[in-house]
């Protein structure tokens, strides 16, 4: 996997959309503003999921198959199996050490294991509620350890804990930060761990995944276009700031 990331790939839309037909419209109207997509379950509920997926493929775009895998470690191994005869770049999975493992032995090719850590609508209320009793912080940075040692591409984790992460990982390890909103959009919807664009950046995110933000503005690829040039400018300010460095 190569280290460099085209400043144009580093956003992933998030295509929560209810069908297919919709998801292409989409991409159609967001035209060449977005090459990477992300597309989830109500998609793989909603039918065509794979037909969408090898349609993006034969547009040139990148795909982000979002499906969280979770169950036995067979049952997971079988399911990459089956995903990795499609031209997809990254599945996320859930569990322990031996499904991740399960995951990773059974990707092979370009196909990369994101392993979910904590998901950003959750707060320590939530997973107080699930039994767990440890900071948030240390949760996601456990996680991401053992999921680089095991194998994976890399994590989802939120914009709160990915400086911990990348201070903890290798640069070929990939963070992948979600729930990206505004200040003022902060606390709006089901997301509750947010950051800014500039700030998951900052962090060490490789990637930023968005939905509505983009999908429900007036004008959608404008709003695409405007992240894509935020996160140009982030990245050219700071290789220049490292070249002053240096």
């Amino acid at each position: 996997m190569t280290t460099t990331i085209p400043a144009t790939e580093r956003l992933i839309l998030a295509l929560d959309v209810p069908s297919a037909s919709e998801a292409r419209r989409t991409v159609d109207a967001l035209a060449d503003t977005v090459s990477f997509y992300k597309i989830g379950l109500e998609l793989f509920l909603s039918g065509g999921y794979f037909e969408l997926a090898d349609w993006l493929r034969s547009n040139d775009k990148k795909v982000f198959a979002d499906l969280k895998l979770f169950d036995v470690p067979q049952t997971v191994s079988s399911a990459v199996r089956q995903l990795r005869t499609r031209d997809v770049d990254f599945v996320t999975v859930h569990g322990n050490d031996a499904i991740l493992r399960a995951a990773c032995d059974a990707a092979t090719g370009d196909l990369g294991i994101l392993a979910v850590t904590v998901l950003t609508s959750l707060d320590r209320a939530d997973m107080e509620d699930l039994g767990f009793e440890a900071d948030i912080g240390d949760v996601v940075l456990s996680r991401a350890r053992r999921a680089e040692s095991i194998g994976c591409a890399g994590v989802i984790s939120s914009g709160h804990e990915a400086a911990r992460v990348r201070s903890a990982v290798s640069r070929r390890f990939r963070i992948v930060v979600p729930g990206i909103r505004a200040a003022r959009e902060a606390g709006t919807d089901d997301q509750k761990r947010t950051v800014d664009v500039e700030s998951a950046f900052e962090a060490g995110a490789d990637y930023i995944v968005m939905g509505r933000p983009i999908r429900n503005a007036p004008d959608p690829a404008r709003a695409a276009a405007s992240i894509q040039e935020r996160i140009s400018a982030w990245f050219r300010h700071a290789e220049e700031a490292k070249q002053q460095e240096a």
